[in-house]
């Protein structure tokens, strides 16, 4: 493994700034202390910033050796947010605001993407400038989207944009990149069907919205059997229903509520289509009315291909060809995917091992518990920073030692 020795030499500081991220969680669009931190760090290794984009944003500005003056650049994102869940660790470095947790990790992203600044900022064997995006809000808030909004692309101008995300499971040492989908798309869908209310030993003096309900939640079903083509991925779950107050009570109403997640926005669109007609013509059969709301947060999140075989090869030069694995897609959500929308780009992902690195903290009890993203006993892995660190710069500074792309 060829990891940067000025990386290395640096990294239990950049573990302790991780662990004080850690201890302050911030959630979507509030990140400033987060913010704050990292701008610190920034200016202090003389990175001129950018601050303020898609609300707490901040974007470090590194010019090669030529001062930028060549044109190119090429953009590295993390994201600062964190989730709005109790953390169940109680080592020293746990959240000392109840409710808020870093369990996504996001406080190691930025703290991978800090340690390449800190080596940028003494060694600039390039030409052109390296963009250092600190993005908020990516759990729910579409922060990637905001900064794009606020003219990201336009004010900093990069050929291509990359990020990254621990990935718990797997051995530390270890990436995986692919061409293609690699996450999907995030989508709610809220249906109100509006029935009229009877006693229950009457029923047939009012319009029940219950039966109407199940028939709906067994119908879409179909969309994904009978209407998708099988090899299309695509998921459709209802997880809510809510109706009634009483048991001697037929209510007015019921709402169903669930998402849909796709790797296409083609199968997306069939969903949505489809769920549209089965709810509105099911409504009718039953003489009861429909409201039909569907929200599209996020898309899938999809690499182009030279640039992930670009990150490929870099990781490949650092940790061995046979520790770079074929990213297997997930049905989890990245709001990255509209950075990947608007630029080339790659999104991978970094091993985070299996949990193993917090036998040594203090607490006992719950620390013992899984390591798994969005999990109340999860904890980012320091061992990844150097790595982590060392990819972000061999990235960059090979990718803009490269003859631009046309």
């Amino acid at each position: 493994m060829k990891i940067m020795d000025s990386i290395v030499s640096e990294a239990a500081n950049i573990a302790a700034l991780r662990r004080d991220i850690h201890a302050h969680p911030e959630l979507c669009f509030q990140e400033v202390r987060t913010a704050e931190v990292v701008a610190k760090k920034l200016t202090e290794w003389g990175i001129p910033i950018h601050r303020g984009m898609g609300t707490t944003g901040v974007v470090g500005i590194v010019h090669g050796r030529d001062a930028g003056k060549c044109g190119r650049g090429v953009g590295l994102r993390a994201d600062m947010d964190a989730l709005p869940m109790q953390e169940f660790n109680r080592f020293a470095h746990a959240s000392t605001q109840p409710g808020k947790m870093h369990a996504c990790g996001h406080d190691g992203h930025t703290a991978m993407l800090l340690a390449a600044a800190q080596h940028f900022s003494n060694n600039r064997e390039f030409d052109g400038t390296v963009y250092l995006i600190f993005q908020p809000a990516e759990e729910g808030g579409g922060g990637a989207r905001e900064m794009i909004k606020d003219g990201l692309f336009e004010k900093f101008p990069m050929e291509a944009v990359f990020g990254m995300h621990n990935w718990p499971g797997a051995p530390v040492g270890t990436f995986a990149v692919s061409a293609g989908p690699v996450m999907a798309s995030s989508n709610e869908f809220k249906i109100t069907i509006r029935g009229k209310g009877s006693h229950a030993a009457m029923p047939h003096l009012g319009l029940d919205p219950v039966p109407v309900a199940c028939q709906m939640v067994q119908a879409f079903q179909t969309i994904i059997s009978r209407n998708r083509k099988p090899i299309d991925a695509g998921v459709l779950s209802v997880t809510m229903i809510h109706a009634g107050e009483a048991t001697n009570v037929v209510p007015d109403s019921c709402e169903l509520q669930g998402t849909v997640r796709t790797f296409s926005l083609e199968v997306l669109d069939l969903i949505e289509a489809r769920m549209k007609q089965i709810a509105e013509h099911t409504c009718a059969a039953f003489d009861v009315r429909c409201e039909f709301e569907f929200v599209r947060n996020y898309p899938p999140t999809i690499n182009s291909a030279p640039e992930a075989e670009f990150a490929r090869q870099v990781m490949a030069d650092i940790v061995g060809a046979g520790q770079v694995a074929v990213q297997e897609p997930t049905m989890g959500a990245e709001d990255f995917a509209f950075m990947l929308r608007a630029k080339p780009g790659a999104y991978c992902f970094i091993a985070n091992g299996d949990g193993a690195h917090r036998a040594g903290y203090e607490g006992g009890g719950h620390d013992a518990g899984p390591c798994t993203l969005h999990n109340p006993n999860y904890d980012f892995n320091d061992a990844l920073i150097p790595l982590g660190g060392t990819y972000w710069v061999q990235l960059a500074t090979r990718w803009l030692n490269t003859p631009a792309r046309t």
